[in-house]
């Protein structure tokens, strides 16, 4: 009885074994061209939080922010989705002011207007959770001019940082290439 019983767990086991798929190994999947990125900081208890989808230069210095550049290609140009993929998300904790320009908590999409390389303008936008390429004017919280300077090197791999400066201040740095935008921000 007892070696009917083992046979029986055996044949069991074998059966539920060889009815699952093998795991066949695939070739290793390349690292997206544009990864996703979080930039997140705290500024005065209240978090504030920007993802999107990190592109690189690749050897396309000063051929990106031009009139004929890379981004002139996208159909909502000048207006840029300021990152990759899906259009660059902005959650605020708090309500808070960018740049003079008031925004309630919850949730936006940035985008940038580059009509001007050497001026850009940051737009919030109302619309969220769509493609980069999916602009609406209409939506827009507001649009607010940004600070611009040249970084040190070329930034190969689109970078935005969020700096709290103390107390109840920060500060919104988008870098790109040769460009370098930003704008103060304060939590109320």
């Amino acid at each position: 009885m007892k070696r009917l019983l083992v046979c029986a767990s055996l044949f069991v086991a074998v059966a539920a074994l060889s009815a699952q798929p093998a795991m066949q190994p695939g070739p290793p999947k390349a690292p997206p061209k544009s990864p996703p990125v979080t930039a997140t900081a705290t500024i005065a208890g209240k978090t504030i939080t920007i993802n999107y989808s990190s592109p690189g230069v690749k050897g396309r210095a000063g051929h990106i922010f031009t009139t004929d550049g890379l981004i002139s290609h996208d159909p909502t140009y000048p207006v840029w989705r300021a990152g990759a993929n899906e259009a660059t998300a902005l959650h605020t904790e708090a309500d808070i002011v960018i740049g003079g320009l008031a925004v309630p908590k919850g949730d936006y999409s940035l985008f940038v207007d580059i009509s001007d390389p050497d001026k850009w303008v940051l737009i919030v936008s109302k619309l969220t959770g769509k493609w980069g390429l999916k602009y609406d004017k209409t939506q827009d919280l507001g649009r607010v001019k940004m600070t611009m300077s040249k970084p040190l090197a070329t930034v190969e791999n689109l970078k935005y940082t969020i700096t709290g400066l103390g107390g109840t201040t920060g500060k919104l740095t988008l870098e790109w290439e040769n460009y370098s935008a930003s704008v103060f921000i304060a939590v109320h």
